[in-house]
């Protein structure tokens, strides 16, 4: 009987590599479940981009002539690109008197670098867009300078 105990204490319980098996298997799952579940959970939702509007009309504006710092001068010309949203063609008044104060009082200098102009158009376009925004609906989309002279 000696020999039987001995051979009982030496064997190890059958089962257990394979329950350290399963246990390692199931906390992986879990893991990767809860990591799933946690993007899931916590991913930015996707937002759904505004359509682009559907070109209109285009409004052509008298020139005017602003006053710049230092006692010069912007003659400015501009069109405005409405949308089909606008029941008719839009009055350009707003958007040049958007433009007055846009640009009175600037340097020169500041106007005769591409960059700051197109970075005074881009602040421009919004302003006006966001003048001619009724009821969520832009009746203005672009603004294209047919005459920008400096003097």
């Amino acid at each position: 009987m000696a020999k039987e105990e001995k051979t009982a204490e030496e064997t190890p319980a059958k089962g257990g590599k394979k329950k350290l098996i399963i246990i390692v298997a199931i906390a992986l799952v879990a893991l990767l479940g809860g990591g799933f579940a946690g993007y899931k959970m916590f991913s930015p939702k996707k937002v759904e981009a505004e359509p682009e509007p559907t070109p209109g009309v285009v409004a052509v504006l008298d020139a005017i002539t602003i006053n710049l710092a230092d006692g010069h001068y912007l003659k400015l010309k501009m069109t405005l690109q409405a949308t089909t949203d606008a029941a008719e063609a839009p009055d350009g008044s707003e958007a040049l008197d958007i433009a007055i104060d846009e640009y009175s009082g600037r340097k020169m200098d500041e106007l005769m670098s591409n960059a700051e102009r197109d970075r005074t158009k881009k602040e421009l376009i919004a302003k006006v867009v966001k003048a001619y925004t009724k009821d969520g609906k832009k009746e203005i989309m672009d603004i294209y300078f047919t005459t920008f002279v400096i003097q």
